[in-house]
């Protein structure tokens, strides 16, 4: 999507009519998808239908930011420098999810390696010690009881162990897709030392960056604000912006409601008040995202390089009680003081 309006974009601002760039774009479509859902675009363009309205069309891929931002730009007649802001705000939302999830890699081989190499011990060497045990008759240490019940567990009742797992995760999705439940947690989240802030900081960089490109294009702050919430994932901060555009409406300015939130950084708040002040709010707004861009990207690199010493040592204390248990009963048995 990102590439298509980029495309679109230098199309339109070359001098060739929006019906014109979609037919190229159709040519040059690199899968049969994208082919069959630009050429019915053009068909509705080229039948006398409004860009976003043909766009409206096609919800699983544009979403409401997109059709919104495009419908401005058209009744301003200004189509092309749209779809330019548009391929900006993608480009830094692909950035953003694209340097999350490269944080992330290491971590999750980490867990997949560590937690796989305990499984191994517990279901299949462990086994091997409890039969040992077994034979040698002597009482086993606490650690080991412990241990033998733990690799009993997993190996007679593993079935009801899947089971009992993919039951509470279902429980846990159907309860966080309820109104209050998904309240409460984004609560939760939003406590946590680590993740709180950087979730924090994500929702300010998203909401500034899709508010400064919606209001230089033209969209109404009101109708801004409506799609804003629409895309903000945390429920705690989308209903602050909620009572935000409720503020709006009865005529009182963004900073104060913004401040009496109290989800925004101090600093976000008072960025978006000399903004408002000095009546150049979609270029503060531009400012605080880049601002806290640069903040997530720090605050990632923190917390993935405090996790991981953190999962090193947490696989580390598992296998280490597992080996230990087993060298007491070892020595135990033996009468070898330890």
């Amino acid at each position: 999507l990102m590439t298509l309006t980029q495309q679109l974009a230098t199309l339109v601002d070359s001098g060739l009519t929006l019906d014109e760039g979609l037919s190229t774009l159709v040519k040059l479509a690199e899968t049969e998808q994208i082919r069959s859902v630009l050429a019915d675009i053009r068909k509705r363009v080229h039948a006398g239908s409004a860009f976003a309205d043909a766009l409206e069309e096609h919800p699983d891929v544009f979403s409401k930011l997109y059709i919104n931002m495009v419908r401005a730009g058209e009744a301003g007649g200004i189509v092309g420098e749209a779809l330019a802001r548009l391929a900006i705000f993608l480009e830094k939302s692909v950035e953003l999810k694209a340097n999350i999830r490269s944080a992330m890699v290491y971590p999750a081989i980490l867990s997949f390696v560590g937690g796989s190499a305990v499984i191994i011990l517990i279901t299949f060497v462990v086994p091997q010690f409890s039969k040992l045990f077994e034979d040698m008759g002597a009482a086993l240490p606490l650690p080991t009881q412990i241990m033998l019940g733990l690799s009993s567990l997993f190996t007679d009742y593993w079935p009801a162990l899947i089971l009992a797992t993919m039951a509470g995760i279902g429980a846990f999705t159907f309860y966080i897709k309820t109104d209050n439940g998904r309240l409460r947690w984004d609560k939760l989240l939003l406590k946590l030392p680590l993740f709180g802030p950087l979730i924090r900081k994500i929702e300010v960089s998203r909401f500034s960056l899709t508010m400064a490109t919606l209001l230089k294009s033209g969209v109404p702050i009101l109708q801004a604000m409506g799609i804003v919430q629409s895309i903000l994932v945390n429920r705690v901060i989308s209903d602050a912006i909620n009572n935000l555009k409720q503020a709006l409406k009865k005529g009182k300015g963004l900073s104060g409601p913004l401040q009496e939130a109290g989800v925004f950084p101090p600093m976000a708040v008072h960025m978006i008040t000399v903004g408002e002040t000095s009546g150049a709010l979609d270029e503060m707004l531009t400012k605080v995202s880049q601002t806290y861009d640069k903040e997530v990207e720090q605050s990632i690199k923190q917390v993935i390089s405090l996790i991981e010493p953190m999962m090193i040592l947490f696989m580390a204390l598992i296998i280490g009680f597992i080996v230990v248990s087993m060298l007491l009963a070892i020595f135990s048995a033996n009468d070898i003081a330890f």
